[in-house]
């Protein structure tokens, strides 16, 4: 397996397999909300009331990262951490407010540097939160199980969502089956397990930017948005702000967008799914809950 598809399987890992299993699932309380809360990042109209405390925990422990191929590096600067939620519905959207610590906002993307010959990109990881919530199959904590399901992410990134307004929205297969242009990841007594991720249909507005041959700036931003994303890439709307040691952040969509490549979120039922957290990080440094139980039930169909 080439180093870029081990990257790869690592990036799409929204699991905790460094963390001990919980017996069920956390359940989060969604619930009714009188109004809709402003998404701009503050939480002054969320109250003080319903918040709840989630545990996170390093994807990946520094003794495993051998016999999983990766660097000696471990990068992960979130580790065993606290997420505080809060998850709400009015007029049939959902509504999730979350606050985590990162000691600097790190929100600005790659660059074109000018090294008196030509442009050489240079890479600066910044923050990132994710979700992701079961979609079909036999949904597991971990993708390296050799279960074989799907599932919707959410993934909201301090640089490009911030710009563009969204949380960038995915499909993710995981799967023993062959899978086309997939990463593929070998695991002991599971055999290949192959991860590709879908963007939802609709206008992805994130564009590379190429540099010129020639010198025209010491720096140039290696990312531009390209219009406005629409269709079901931009059904997750979102909104974060870092303040004293602290992101917080706001994410809203429909709970039925109308959308096939869009999990339903059941009023009066529950769906299961999980949050990770980077710190100016990317891959497999990353810190993830257990799995988590949303709870739909207060919600009237």
């Amino acid at each position: 397996m080439t180093s870029l598809a081990r990257r790869c399987a690592m990036a799409a890992m929204l699991l905790a397999i460094a963390m001990p299993l919980r017996a069920e699932p956390q359940r989060i309380a969604v619930l009714e909300l009188a109004s809709a809360p402003k998404l701009d990042g503050e939480f002054d109209d969320w109250g003080k009331d319903g918040w709840q405390r989630i545990d996170i925990a390093p994807t990946v422990r520094p003794d495993e990262r051998a016999k999983l191929g990766l660097g000696a590096d471990d990068l992960n600067a979130v580790g065993k951490a606290t997420v505080e939620l809060k998850a709400g519905v009015h007029l049939g959207t959902f509504h999730l407010a979350v606050r985590w610590a990162d000691d600097a906002e790190d929100s600005k993307g790659d660059f074109w540097s000018w090294n008196g010959r030509r442009y050489r990109r240079v890479r600066r990881y910044g923050d990132m939160f994710a979700v992701r919530l079961e979609r079909s199959g036999n949904y597991d904590r971990s993708m390296l199980s050799g279960k074989s399901y799907e599932v919707d992410l959410w993934q909201w990134s301090a640089h490009r969502s911030q710009a563009a307004g969204i949380a960038a929205d995915y499909r993710h297969v995981i799967t023993t089956s062959l899978l086309e242009n997939a990463a593929e990841y070998t695991v002991d007594g599971v055999g290949t397990v192959f991860i590709k991720k879908f963007a939802d249909e609709g206008h992805n507005p994130f564009k590379t930017v190429r540099p010129p041959r020639t010198r025209q700036a010491d720096q140039i931003e290696a990312t531009t948005l390209n219009g406005v994303a629409d269709g079901s890439f931009a059904d997750v709307r979102a909104a974060g702000r870092w303040r004293d040691g602290h992101w917080q952040l706001e994410l809203a969509r429909a709970l039925d967008t109308g959308h096939a490549d869009d999990v339903v979120l059941p009023a009066g039922g529950s769906i299961v799914g999980q949050i990770a957290v980077f710190n100016h990080a990317e891959d497999e440094n990353k810190s993830v809950s257990e799995p988590l139980r949303f709870d739909f039930s207060a919600i009237r169909r």
